[in-house]
């Protein structure tokens, strides 16, 4: 690839020489071209997530992650883990509750980007940083927290065809004057042993998603959990019962865009399948506590008290403050769309707030 091409470019160029190639693999190299080298997240980004909204989210993350560590003996050592931590504003608020009871856990971020690695380091001075799981501690018992990271993990798209089941591509097409565009299309090779036996005779058009990334994930999260011990919160948007349909999106500028306008320049996402992702969990040893809305996680956990008490702390600021927590938790909001799902070893006690 030479210096400075477009991933668009690289994408034409293997699509004319080897055929189209597959939506997991444009939706891979995509978002690992877009995280690689910029700070996407607050106003002058794409997009703002649930810490950089109201300080109140991480603490209560903070909290909960505190109350199961007191309820499973206060362990010493636990390590405190967070995949893809943005700008590490949850990790620092969930950190300063947590001091405030009693935990004051080693940090280790699972962070692939150089840039959001500067910016992370300035917020949490002393955490470590890893590539991926494989290297994260086996001494002691983690304490986890992904918040929006398995929505960006690739997924694999499978259609019904009238040639039975196929897996969506993505192929170029010329369109003369205005160059050409990327465009969605059902591969040659049958797909149909891939398929749940239950959703074989589906319609025509129907579409599954599949997330091998995010499976893999969430294993590991179990098969850590199952030897060291500890607990986990996984957060993000997604359903928590298995549905069809293409869930992809593309964000840019705080703006919905055409997912195959600009490959490396915008934010690809899915929803995540929770359903199965806690069938994983159950295979790998983990323990499923369960999986709710944010809205109703939030609450449970005291949002509204503590929304009340910043309010009453800072009354000029009290319009932005209860505003903050309605964009957390209502349900036309971020209340219902995002769910939380909680994991513990089998030694570990049950979650607040599920």
């Amino acid at each position: 690839m030479a210096e400075g091409e477009s991933l668009g470019a690289v994408f034409r160029r293997l699509i004319a020489r080897f055929g189209p190639i597959t939506l997991q693999h444009y939706m891979g190299e995509s978002n690992a071209r877009y995280y690689a080298g910029k700070d996407p997240l607050g106003s002058g980004g794409d997009f703002i997530t649930a810490p950089e909204i109201s300080q109140m989210f991480g603490e209560l993350i903070g909290l909960w992650l505190a109350d199961i560590w007191v309820r499973a003996g206060s362990p010493a050592p636990v390590r405190y883990v967070e995949l893809g931590p943005g700008r590490g504003t949850l990790a620092r608020d969930a950190l300063r509750a947590m001091k405030r009871q009693g935990l004051e856990p080693q940090v280790h971020f699972v962070e692939g980007s150089a840039a959001l690695r500067a910016v992370q380091s300035g917020a949490v001075p002393g955490a470590q940083w890893h590539d991926d799981m494989d290297t994260l501690p086996t001494d002691a018992p983690l304490i986890i927290v992904g918040n929006e990271f398995l929505d960006a993990l690739p997924v694999r798209q499978l259609v019904k065809t009238p040639r039975g089941w196929r897996e969506r591509m993505v192929d170029w097409q010329d369109t003369g004057g205005d160059g050409g565009r990327f465009l969605p299309v059902a591969g040659d090779t049958p797909m149909d042993a891939a398929i749940p036996e239950h959703l074989k005779d589906s319609p025509e058009q129907t579409l599954i998603e599949t997330c091998p990334g995010a499976a893999a994930v969430t294993g590991e999260i179990a098969a850590r959990l199952a030897a060291q011990g500890g607990a986990a919160l996984l957060i993000d948007y997604g359903y928590a019962q298995v549905q069809t349909g293409s869930t992809l999106q593309a964000l840019k500028d705080h703006t919905k865009v055409d997912p195959f306008a600009l490959p490396g320049e915008a934010d690809l996402t899915c929803l995540v399948d929770f359903a199965t992702a806690a069938q994983v969990a159950l295979a790998g040893g983990a323990r499923h506590l369960g999986t709710v809305t944010q809205g109703a996680f939030l609450r449970a956990l005291g949002i509204d008290m503590r929304a009340a008490q910043l309010a009453g702390i800072a009354p000029q600021q009290s319009s932005a403050i209860l505003a903050a927590r309605d964009r957390l938790v209502d349900e036309g909001q971020m209340g219902e769309l995002f769910k939380v799902m909680g994991l513990a070893g089998q030694g570990w006690p049950d979650g607040a707030g599920f």
